[in-house]
């Protein structure tokens, strides 16, 4: 059983920084790309950013001067830097896993965390 674990979602300020953890079960981590999303409520979730099987990086252009994604696959975990947060980036933050050689279809999904940011 696949399970993909968000953390380190909350109530930030405006200019401050987050990171947030994603941890897998249940796959051969290292054979997947991972990715993260962030939804709002009554839009679509959109894609920020992934860290592919070779340790490749690719980013959302309106978010890649402030956010750095990272893996490490011997814990089996992902990681989203936020930096200099703005209240637009409020939204819940999903992880994802795909097992092709970039994000498109993710074949699993974690819960997601929510995270706040006040202005």
């Amino acid at each position: 059983q696949v399970q993909l674990v968000e953390s380190g979602g909350g109530l930030v300020q405006a200019g401050d920084s987050l990171k947030l953890s994603c941890v897998a079960s249940g796959l051969r981590f290292s054979s997947y790309t991972m990715g993260w999303f962030r939804q709002v409520p009554g839009k679509e979730r959109e894609f920020i950013a992934e860290a592919g099987r070779s340790g490749t990086t690719a980013y959302r252009k309106s978010l890649k001067d402030r956010f750095a994604i990272s893996r490490d696959n011997a814990k089996k975990a992902v990681y989203l830097q936020m930096n200099n947060l703005k209240s637009e980036d409020t939204a819940v933050y999903y992880c994802a896993a795909d097992a092709g050689i970039a994000i498109l279809t993710p074949d699993y999904w974690g819960q997601g965390t929510q995270v706040t940011v006040s202005s």
